[in-house]
């Protein structure tokens, strides 16, 4: 294997990558440096160079690049991304021919470029219901009790200290605001606080822009050592005047693959009936093609439960990997390179992207507005 000249072999062909590089080529029947032309042939001399903008920015807990898309949209350059999970690695790749780089909590911070922004999804398990359900359950600590992920907020804040971005976006579950009695978010503020950043949140719903209900917390900083005070901040966004359905995400002619079985559906029935019985809500949900959808979630690829898609004369389908990545605002230009089971927690582990285009939108416009208030040595009104 051929090394760079400082003796280390390139990021992208670290042996676990390579692997599984290697085993996707197979399984599309290709060779690994045909699978990787795949990548790029959308033109190399356009995409492969690095991308220019006024600002740049920092992706970390990167997932597939959802908040990479909101903020290039908005004229801003990624120059560093971090992800550990190799299937993600793989697609975000394939998409911004950028390899993220791996745990985050061996990341030496003097290493880190500097960069205008930090955008960063951090792991919502530790405070998601659904999360914290399945932990209380297993006997497991939920939020910054949890040592595997509670605690990589706090990998955020270190990169704030030593970076020092003009600002910072963070997005997370709902739940993050009422986990453990309030205690979670509040540590949370108090941490960004203590840093010295003007902060800023509010919780939106993604069904402003696709037909899913999927409400999330958004959290906005804005360096108060580089601007003066009062730093002001509205999510005033700007909504499309037709309410998406989901109607105007769904493929016409879907293979039979994605039809529930009869033994699947009747189980999903008996399940519901079953708690219903109770007086508990669990159970599938059946969408209608006028209306929204429930939330996706990263567990979709089980059995497509909580989003189904009614047929004329047969079970219900759940959705393809196309119409989930549609549903969560993805152009169709992303390129899903992955297996349907890993596409399906791909996208249901990602953003709404053009809510968060939205807020990065409104993010890029108060540091121009900031900055122009510098240059002119007054506060920002």
């Amino acid at each position: 294997m051929k090394k760079e000249e400082n003796g280390q072999t390139p990021t992208l062909l670290q042996d676990w990558l390579l692997r599984d590089l290697k085993y996707l080529a197979r399984r599309k029947k290709c060779t690994l440096d045909e699978l990787i032309e795949s990548f790029c042939c959308d033109g190399i001399e356009s995409n492969w160079e690095k991308p220019s903008g006024k600002y740049s920015f920092m992706d970390l807990f990167a997932g597939i690049g959802g908040m990479h898309i909101a903020f290039s949209d908005n004229g801003c350059k990624c120059v560093y991304a971090n992800e550990w999970n190799r299937w993600c690695q793989i697609t975000y790749f394939a998409n911004f021919h950028m390899m993220p780089e791996g745990d985050i909590t061996k990341v030496q911070t003097k290493e880190l470029p500097d960069a205008d922004i930090v955008v960063a999804g951090f792991p919502c398990q530790p405070f998601s219901i659904a999360g914290v359900s399945k932990k209380n359950s297993l006997g497991k600590p939920t939020g910054f009790a949890d040592k595997t992920q509670g605690t990589l907020f706090f990998d955020v804040c270190r990169v704030l200290k030593a970076k020092r971005p003009k600002a910072f976006m963070l997005e997370n579950v709902k739940n993050l605001l009422t986990h453990d009695h309030k205690n979670t978010f509040k540590v949370i503020l108090e941490s960004l606080e203590e840093l010295n950043y003007e902060v800023f949140y509010k919780v939106l719903d993604g069904q402003l822009f696709v037909p899913q209900h999927r409400e999330r917390i958004l959290i906005v900083g804005f360096d108060r050592k580089r601007y003066k005070k009062p730093i002001k901040f509205d999510f005033n966004l700007k909504v499309p005047e037709r309410k998406p359905i989901l109607n105007d995400i769904l493929e016409k002619n879907v293979p039979d693959c994605y039809t529930l079985s009869d033994h699947l559906w009747n189980y999903l029935q008996e399940y519901a009936a079953k708690h219903r019985a109770k007086g508990n809500g669990f159970g599938y949900g059946l969408a209608s093609k006028n209306g929204i959808t429930r939330t996706l979630s990263a567990r979709y690829y089980k059995d497509g439960a909580e989003i189904l898609v009614p047929q004329k004369g047969k079970c219900p389908r759940r959705l393809t990997p196309r119409e989930c990545a549609r549903l969560q605002g993805f152009p169709e230009s992303f390129r899903i390179v992955v297996s349907d089971h890993q596409a399906y927690r791909q996208f249901g582990n990602s953003v709404v992207v053009p809510l968060m285009r939205e807020v990065a939108r409104l993010v890029v416009e108060e540091i121009d507005e900031l900055e122009k208030s510098n240059l002119r040595g007054g506060s920002h009104e």
